[in-house]
This record gives C-alpha cells, structure tokens and sequence, in this order.
C-alpha cells in the first residue's frame, strides 16, 4: 500500500494577464467586446504539496476566497490530503460565516492531488466516464453595442447559425443590461427564426430583469418559440416562491441557483419547487465534492444539474454525472477572444472553434485534472506568492 501524502505546504501564486478587445461592464461583473480596448485581469494557481512528492494544482478560484485560507490553513497542513470529505465538512464548518466558497478552490486541487495519486483521470475517482466525448452549447457574451458586434436581435441570429455551422448542439444569450423587455423578446424570436428545431436554444436573464411582468414576457416569449430552458429570469434571484409562480405560468423549464450557495440551500429550493432544471457551480457550491453531492441529490428528485462554466474540472464531473445534458462554452462571440487566460501547455483548448464537427469536447485522460500548465508564462507574470508550512 501506498504511503499516505500528508499535506506539507499551500501555495497560492497570483498573476496577472490581459485581453485585447473586452472591458468591464459597467454594471454587471460580465465584460463585453470592445474593440481596441485591454481587460486587464488577475489569475491565481493554487498548488498543494505532499510529503510523497505529489502536487495537487487548480487554475482558478477568486482573492475572496484565498483570502480566508489563513483560517483554515492550522487544521490542513500535517493532514491525509486523500480525506477530501472530511476536509470539506471541517472547512465548511470552519467558514460557514465568513467565506464558505473558500472550500471550492481547495476542494479542486485536492481532487487533481488524488488522480495524480493513484495515476487515473479525474473521472474515473468521481465514478467512471458515462460520456468521454461532451456535447456543447454556446454561451454568449454580455449583448453589446459595438457594430459588428452582439448589436441586436439579427446579429445574435447570425451568431447562432454560424455556432450552428461549427457543430454547437444549443445556443444560450445573454441579453442587454437594462434594455427594453421588447428588445429581449425580438431577440428569442430572431434567433428561433434562424435556427429553431436545429439546436436546443436557452436565454439566460442573469438577473437583469426588474419586474416579475417583465420576466414573464421573456418566459412566454420562450415558450412561443420552444427553448429548451430559461435561467435566472429577473432579480429576485434567492427565494423559490416566486420562480414556482413562474413555473405555474409558463412552460418553458426553469433553470435556477447560480445565485443560491451550497447543497442544503439548493435541495430546499429543489423541494419549494423553484425550479426545473438544478445549476450546479464549483466555485459557489463547495468544489467538486459540493457539487457531486448536488448532482446525486438531483438525481434523487429525478431532475438533470447543468454545470456552470467551462474548464478541465467540469468536463470531468459532467463526464462522471448522468443527469446533465451539456458543458457551457462561456463565453463565446463571433469577433471577442476566449476569456481568460491561455496557460496551457497540453493541448486542452475553451474558446469558440474548440468544439469537433459534432459539437463536442473530449475529457483530459492524463492523471488528476489532466492538464499541464504554462510555467514560464505564469512565473513571467507573477505579481504575488502566498505559502503556508
């Protein structure tokens, strides 16, 4: 039997990169295209060292988060780094009011630790492969103003054809922040038009809607031109109540909980039936651990999790999971650059044209998450380390 690797140092190393062409949005935390301006932006790699000379590393992850690992950090250096649950439990029971998600990043790297422990890809830990080959739908930017942009109803029209004509399998909008309702609705019926019956189609509010009225014309809106879901229809974003309204009232299904945290919160809005299909997320719910748990608690109810965001983690968990239909290409645009930054070394490869003629993505076989990264860019561009021993 293998020595057990016991956590001997945590090391997180910030640096910076930017992107031609994006800036932030004013108001919302999601960029748009921009051309010839720079998003300048900060990364963190998060690295678990072991006694047995394993390490265990996450791209990913937010300065909130890092900023609570001194809490945590006197119970996990000396530990078995293969008790990933135990650690998940002691860790969220360490922060439940201060930075719960502060597990996620932890929970990540630890997984990559194992696979790389017993030489297997992530998947194979979480249960085995269901799929190697994922299907994709496209996620579009934030809706812009830019000519020759996201700039109306008709370029997200073209838009979806052209994701069409590169094998996408479904197409989800992110509407303008603050534009008329009508602009929404001519917007599902433009694309509908275009590409209805071709690929699923989804619209997800992110929250922007102010009015229970206003989201039930975006929802009825849906219904007239058969999307597969809607999400996140209008900003009363935590309660159940009233998306079970919505439920009652249109049928098109409901995607919820990007906004909700964790698995007890997301099994009570499960029973308040708030939703149809369950959004699970690995920086908001806990990492790979909090999400499996919400994955198989779904499946108790007989309802599909879709997982939040593109990366190697995901792939793997939507790999290892049967209810869930399809790995989110975010963000994509016809004329913006993949957001974030590109610090592979393999080939593992997010962005518009990483989809094969099928609309799919493979699964990294190597051990652990599978990926190796770009050191000479990230020590180039480092800007802090922080390390606990």
């Amino acid at each position: 039997m293998k020595d057990r690797p016991k956590i001997t140092k945590v090391e997180v190393r910030q640096f910076s990169y930017q992107i031609n062409d994006l800036a932030s949005h004013p108001q919302v935390r999601i960029p748009v295209w921009e051309p010839g301006a720079v998003l300048s932006g900060e990364a963190h790699l998060l690295r678990i060292f072991t006694d047995v000379g394993i390490t265990g590393e996450f791209l990913g992850g937010r300065a909130a988060e890092y900023s609570a690992f001194p809490m945590i950090m006197p119970s996990l250096l000396g530990r078995n780094a293969l008790e990933r649950d135990a650690i998940y439990q002691d860790v969220k029971h360490v922060l439940q009011q201060t930075v719960p998600t502060a597990i996620s990043p932890l929970d990540v790297a630890l997984w990559d630790l194992a696979g790389k422990f017993y030489d297997s890809p992530l998947y194979e830990l979480l249960g085995g492969a269901h799929r190697t080959s994922i299907p994709v739908y496209a996620s579009t930017f934030l809706a812009d103003r830019q000519p020759g942009g996201l700039d109306s109803p008709e370029a997200f029209a073209e838009f979806a054809q052209q994701c069409l004509e590169l094998g996408y399998r479904g197409y989800k909008t992110h509407p303008w922040e603050g534009a008329a309702i009508e602009e929404w609705v001519a917007t599902n019926h433009a694309i509908a038009k275009q590409v209805g019956g071709k690929m699923d189609l989804m619209v997800d509010a992110h929250c922007a809607l102010r009015t229970f009225g206003e989201a039930l014309k975006l929802g009825w809106s849906c219904d007239e031109n058969n999307f597969f879901w809607w999400e996140d229809p209008y900003m009363h974003a935590e309660s159940a109540f009233p998306y079970r309204k919505l439920r009652q009232l249109v049928k098109t299904p409901l995607l919820q909980m990007e906004h909700v945290r964790g698995l007890e919160a997301h099994v009570d809005f499960i029973v308040a039936e708030g939703t149809d299909f369950v959004r699970g997320d690995i920086m908001n719910d806990g990492g790979i651990t909090g999400v499996m748990k919400i994955a198989h608690a779904c499946e108790g109810f007989g309802l599909d999790i879709e997982i939040h965001h593109a990366g190697p983690a995901e792939r793997h968990m939507i790999s290892s999971i049967r209810n869930t239909n399809y790995y989110e290409m975010c963000l994509v645009h016809p004329k913006a650059p993949w957001l974030g930054p590109q610090v592979y070394r393999c080939d593992y490869k997010d962005g518009l044209d990483a989809v094969d003629k099928n609309g799919c993505v493979p699964v990294p076989q190597g051990p652990g998450l599978g990926v190796e990264y770009d050191w000479d860019y990230i020590n180039k561009h480092t800007t802090s380390v922080v390390a606990y021993e």
